[in-house]
């Protein structure tokens, strides 16, 4: 069911796939949500999520209620998220490239490529959930690993594109599986020689503040956390810290920091596709400043006097794609598989047993972003478009073992 369901929500070109008992599945495309199909059973839910998750982490999942795995389905890679709702074991899974995408096939603008070519300092990806903040680093990355021989070490939870070494010699650990933390990766990760770190996502205090330190101490970091505008990105850097603490950490900003580059994925008129939307601070002399005052409120009069520096406001970005005259629109027909199997277990010389995964590292799900409002007349609901499903008193080890029994 699952692999059937997987290569309908390609065909539809969809982002993501949501699986839910008692429920049509349904598909995110263009940033909308699509029903496809009869609604899943929960048995062949369950089923699913039990194949999904190793035997020795099936305890973990029914501690936590949920369980993140990179997988590849039907021949697609996946990033999948099994979680409890209270209709039982859902699925959201988020259907990525099979190749690790370029700049130019995401659509970005060509100056991108200049801010990883800086050795050291902080480069920071933000944006909404399901903004493309994951692709465009990996576009970031592959960038490096197509231009200079950089040692790069990638720390994500999980992996979910396989990156080749060309140029580059690259590492990705994955938390959980490799390591039992970002942080304990971050500090193994300043003792491996490394030219750059990728930082998958930015979580806790103790993670920003290591991440910090490696762009101080000569290395090129990239790392992605949530924040809509460039200014409320970097307001979340700080405000993470104590009031007592805050100075020093502007003082560490301003002195590490390349460049901030927000991003919105938007429909493109008269194309299938969604295009980023960018926002992009760099960091000049004003910048800087304004950073180590705490005046991050000044920064979009910077981002709008800026452009000689790199610098983007959304309206010149936007302005920007408005001229374009193509964009770049995946052909599934057309894409290099990169990944045409899961990746094996490493052989020989592995003789440690597979990592269990640190109490004391709190899988999220991240959630899908809202459904953009229809443009099309909204059209009335009738009542055979009405789902009825019966409330369940039971805890999800009571559902288990009653589905088991059928």
């Amino acid at each position: 069911m699952l692999d059937k369901l997987v290569r309908a929500a390609r065909r539809q070109q969809a982002s993501d796939l949501h699986l839910e008992p008692g429920l049509p599945p349904t598909v995110r495309v263009h940033g909308r949500l699509l029903q496809i199909g009869e609604p899943a059973p929960a048995k062949a839910l369950l089923a699913a999520a039990r194949k999904l998750i190793p035997g020795d982490l099936w305890g973990d999942f029914l501690a936590r209620r949920s369980f993140d795995a990179a997988r590849v389905i039907a021949g697609v890679p996946c990033r999948v998220n099994v979680l409890q709702s209270a209709r039982g074991v859902g699925l959201a899974i988020r259907l990525l490239a099979t190749t690790v995408p370029t700049l130019a096939e995401l659509n970005l603008h060509p100056e991108l490529a200049e801010l990883v070519r800086r050795r050291h300092g902080l480069v920071l990806v933000s944006g909404a959930t399901g903004s493309g903040k994951s692709s465009t680093l990996a576009a970031l990355v592959q960038a490096i690993n197509l231009e200079r021989p950089a040692h790069v070490i990638a720390i994500e939870q999980p992996i979910e594109y396989t990156l080749r070494p060309s140029r580059a010699f690259i590492r990705q650990r994955e938390v959980g599986r490799d390591t039992p933390s970002f942080e304990q990766a971050l500090v193994d990760a300043l003792r491996e020689d490394p030219d750059v770190i990728v930082v998958g996502e930015m979580r806790t205090k103790e993670v920003l503040q290591l991440t910090l330190g490696a762009a101080e101490t000569g290395h090129l970091v990239l790392a992605t956390l949530h924040g809509a505008t460039p200014v409320e990105a970097l307001q979340r850097v700080v405000t993470a810290f104590p009031a007592e603490a805050q100075s020093a950490v502007r003082a560490q900003l301003a002195d590490a920091l390349v460049a901030v580059v927000c991003q919105s994925l938007e429909q493109r008129r008269g194309w299938p596709v969604r295009v980023p939307e960018c926002e992009i601070l760099v960091a000049n002399h004003a910048v800087r400043a304004t950073v180590r005052e705490g005046h991050l409120h000044k920064l979009p009069g910077v981002i709008e006097t800026g452009a000689d520096h790199g610098m983007w406001s959304r309206a010149r970005y936007r302005a920007w794609l408005d001229q374009r005259l193509h964009f770049h629109v995946p052909k599934l027909d057309e894409e290099r598989a990169h990944v045409a199997e899961e990746p094996a277990e490493p052989q020989g010389l592995h003789l440690l047993p597979p990592l269990q995964p640190d109490a004391g590292v709190r899988r999220t799900a991240e959630p899908a972003d809202e459904a953009r409002p229809p443009r099309e007349r909204r059209r009335t609901v009738s009542v055979s478009d009405v789902i009825e499903i019966d409330d369940s008193d039971g805890d999800l080890d009571d559902l288990i073992a009653e589905l088991e029994k059928r």
